[in-house]
């Protein structure tokens, strides 16, 4: 059967993308031996239930891993409270309140879609990847019960290109199948009859498939028949049979890279990399040092060379003969196991790890005598000394899930109906979690101060004629991520002043006629005193 020039492309591109990636392959399974044990199946071919920390001695990396990754976790993609808003590119539709309710029950929705799904579990995943390995990746699809589906892919399996903006936009991944699952995802396959026998013969056997997908601007003539962005095809390996072809509106993998050391190299770096001397030091000192102490609790024994007839029998309660009236004894060596400076070198090498993670920083636990001021401040520098990672974050990882997430659900119809206000308006994502509030907080604290600065100065200048109050309630709105509905709308706040300036008028007016009279009061008696004078 001859191989189909589309299979023959992917197969040759896969092929290419497996030679670009074998040099990471080495590193990725020393960081996994040692940070990630559940995971070490990527040179290795483990078998599934295999023991895989039977060579860790110490628990200080996969403990520093855990913790960033659930830090992260808690700070970037918590579903408990609001991490994201939308808000629409135009200032001037952002005033309309029609437009913005409907925007914000989107959201509502796509936070509640992400508390019912699989979305917390997976994300965690994606965030041990991507600190171990530096690149990790997520699929995501729609599903009829839980409206979103989203997988993190193992890193092993994928292989990557990215294009001209160095943003990742072809995705290819080989895994596998059992075979009789197979026929059950792909039910129009055409494969091969040796391929059916196979099947059929051995259904719990496995096969290897190759999906992969790429713009549909790439060459070779992929013809985009379903007018999507991005093609999406199935092969199967060994016959090279297309399994299905489809498309997608968007990409839809997220590949975040944690850093990237350089514009040649595709592939993530990640903190794992950066503590793994350290961690493979610490492992080996803390294996010496375990042998040491075992050598001090069960010492070797010195014996005389005569006189025993019997092995030495070193358990509890253990009988050992020798002859009565000499001095020759059973003795144990003195090895002088007892090293301080080891001891201090492993924790030495404990707090680089650690430092690697920011473990002492995310651990920082509130003292006896702290305010509440300074509990503040700590747990606003925690979340700066995590601000650089956003950055790379927002754009490879949080930006594209909500816009996927975003756009499955608009497709599904799963959004309230589209106010005809808004039309073909573009859509924002800022983001509210609370490690982009404590970026936030500097800027608000500089407005804080300004007020403060402008109230001192208010009895010698009108300073506070140049302050713009509406814009200033509203950028504080958005600074700290306050929902519409715990604030007036444009038209209510416009109302409410219209009448007070009514009042105004009506109060002075009302003021002005209680003057004249009263003044009226005050000239009708003089006027008549003087006439009867006259």
């Amino acid at each position: 059967m001859a191989v189909h020039k589309k299979a023959k492309y992917i197969l040759d591109k896969y092929s290419a993308l497996k030679h670009q990636r074998s040099t990471w392959e080495d590193h990725w399974q020393d960081i996994a031996n040692f940070f990630l044990p559940r995971k070490s199946n990527i040179t290795l071919k483990r078998t599934r239930g295999d023991k895989r920390h039977d060579q860790i001695y110490d628990g200080t990396a996969t403990h520093a891993l855990e913790l960033l990754s659930a830090s992260l976790n808690g700070m970037l993609t918590n579903t408990i409270s609001p991490w994201f808003v939308l808000k629409y590119r135009s200032d001037e539709m952002n005033q309309q309140d029609e437009a913005v309710e409907w925007l914000e029950s989107c959201a509502k929705i796509m936070t509640q879609v992400f508390q019912r799904s699989n979305f917390q579990q997976e994300i965690f995943e994606l965030y041990h990847e991507l600190l171990a390995f530096g690149t990790s990746a997520m699929f995501i699809t729609d599903d009829v019960q839980d409206d979103l589906r989203f997988k993190t892919i193992h890193i092993s399996e994928i292989y990557i290109t990215e294009n001209e903006k160095g943003m990742v936009d072809c995705l290819v991944r080989k895994f596998h199948l059992k075979n009789r699952n197979l026929l059950a995802m792909y039910p129009d396959a055409q494969l091969p009859n040796n391929i059916l026998s196979k099947i059929q013969n051995a259904p719990h056997d496995e096969t290897a498939i190759i999906h992969s997908v790429h713009p549909s601007t790439t060459p070779m003539g992929y013809d985009n028949n379903k007018n999507m962005d991005f093609v999406s095809c199935h092969i199967h390996e060994e016959s090279g049979a297309i399994l299905r072809e489809s498309g997608f509106k968007e990409f839809p993998y997220v590949v975040p890279r944690y850093l990237k050391s350089s514009s040649n190299e595709i592939y993530g770096r990640s903190p794992a990399m950066n503590a793994l001397p350290d961690v493979k030091m610490l492992n080996t000192m803390v294996k010496t040092t375990i042998k040491a102490a075992q050598k001090q609790i069960d010492p070797p024994l010195m014996v005389p060379d005569d006189g025993f007839i019997l092995p030495v029998r070193t358990t509890p309660g253990g009988l050992n003969f020798y002859r009565a009236g000499t001095r020759e004894r059973i003795e144990p060596m003195n090895i002088g196991a007892n090293n301080p400076i080891g001891l201090q070198m492993e924790e030495q090498r404990r707090k680089a790890i650690r430092e690697n993670f920011f473990v002492d920083q995310l651990m920082t636990i509130q003292g006896q005598n702290m305010t509440a001021t300074e509990v503040m401040q700590r747990t606003e520098e925690k979340m700066r000394l995590l601000g650089p990672v956003l950055g790379r974050l927002q754009s490879e990882l949080l930006q594209p899930l909500i816009t996927r997430s975003f756009n499955l659900l608009f497709k599904n119809k799963k959004f309230p109906e589209v106010p005809d206000i808004i039309g073909n308006q573009d859509i924002e994502i800022e983001y509210v979690s609370p490690l982009a509030k404590a970026q936030k907080t500097q800027e608000l604290s500089s407005i804080m101060r300004g007020i403060e600065i402008f109230g001192s100065l208010q009895n010698v200048a009108p300073v506070f004629d140049y302050l713009d109050v509406d814009g200033l309630v509203n950028h504080i709105k958005d600074v700290l991520g306050l929902p519409a509905k715990v604030m007036r709308s444009t038209a209510e706040v416009k109302q409410m002043q219209q009448q007070k300036q009514q009042e105004q008028i009506e109060q002075a007016e009302l003021q002005q006629a209680q003057q004249v009279a009263e003044s009226a009061g005050k000239i009708a008696p003089a006027l008549k005193a003087g006439m009867l004078n006259e």
